[in-house]
């Protein structure tokens, strides 16, 4: 089924029923007009897309009219809004490209190094034992989320230009965020870390059972998750009913209550012990209250980590350094 544009809409509620924004202000994706209006309300998480009976891609719809609201006398609000996000990765303050290697490169983006250091550097070492060095950089992302379509442009034109210049045909990447983002449009081979990690012998083969939290980023086609499976030797279930860790599209800046819903949602769960593969959804899940959900890299490459969220920020400054 091909997509359809928003004014499609059925107004089936279906989307309204299944993301706690829509269902805050009473609206479905067709509702065009107010849509706009909240556009930096939503989380981006994709569940509307996910349920819509039409096929209606209500994610890109929000993110059109935040680029649409951009390019208004609203970008300087806006900027102003969202300053400490666009400080930092419009044009990544730290940027590391010295230890790029000719072919595969390491690229852990930014909040993997950030929240857990010694993992990224475990991995970096291994990596660097079979000649791919490490680079340190932003996927442009929170920037291309924002609305800022000429940033995200010249973000990837950019990266693209490094690649190049240092002759890479291959960015092994650490979060499924950066490797939804990129997609096929740098011109190179995007590979998840634990299918490199497969592929060169290295990293634990896990002998538990674990329930899982899914990223956004990975909810439809479950790449990661089946990467991650080569390491996990006992039962895998999924959580169900948590619809964002609450980062998502910059919405927290917003809707810090329906953020923190999220989270209190797993305490309701009460399932023990949870594991993930983005950095962002621990960190954010961590923080705001639920200390039991576990990065699944740590315990592949034995490093027992735990998200370092109260020097996060200063993690990130000193990879500029490595």
């Amino acid at each position: 089924m091909s997509q359809k544009d928003a004014s499609a809409c059925v107004h089936c509620h279906k989307c309204r029923d299944n993301c706690s924004f829509l269902k805050k202000y009473g609206i479905d994706i067709g509702d065009i007009e107010r849509l706009k209006e909240l556009a930096y309300h939503c989380f981006l998480c994709g569940k509307c897309t996910e349920v819509c009976p039409i096929n209606i891609d209500g994610r890109q719809t929000v993110i059109d009219f935040r680029r649409e609201r951009v390019r208004t006398e609203e970008r300087t609000q806006i900027e102003k809004t969202y300053k400490g996000a666009l400080s930092e990765k419009r044009n990544y303050k730290f940027r590391n490209w010295k230890h790029a290697s000719t072919g595969s490169v390491f690229f852990p983006g930014c909040n993997f190094p950030s929240l857990f250091p010694k993992t990224c550097s475990k991995a970096s070492e291994i990596f660097e034992k079979h000649g791919i060095g490490t680079v340190f950089e932003c996927c442009g992302k929170p920037v291309g989320e924002l609305g800022f379509a000429s940033d995200e442009e010249r973000i990837f034109d950019e990266i693209r230009s490094r690649l190049r210049e240092n002759g890479i045909d291959e960015i092994i990447v650490a979060c499924p965020n950066c490797r939804g983002f990129f997609g096929d449009k740098l011109g190179v081979k995007v590979t998840g870390v634990y299918a490199k990690l497969k592929e060169l012998g290295e990293g634990r083969e896990l002998m538990m059972d674990a329930r899982f939290f899914l990223p956004c980023p990975d909810r439809q086609g479950s790449i990661w998750m089946e990467e991650i499976k080569e390491f996990i030797k006992g039962e895998i279930t999924y959580v169900e009913g948590v619809q964002c860790c609450g980062l998502g599209g910059n919405a927290i800046v917003k809707e810090k209550e329906i953020s923190q819903g999220f989270t209190e949602e797993f305490k309701r769960q009460n399932p023990g012990d949870v594991y993930t593969y983005c950095a962002s959804c621990t960190g954010r899940i961590v923080r705001n209250g639920f200390r039991s959900i576990n990065h699944i890299l740590p315990l592949i490459l034995e490093t027992g980590e735990k998200p370092d969220t109260s020097k996060s920020y200063l993690n990130r400054v000193f990879t500029k350094f490595k």
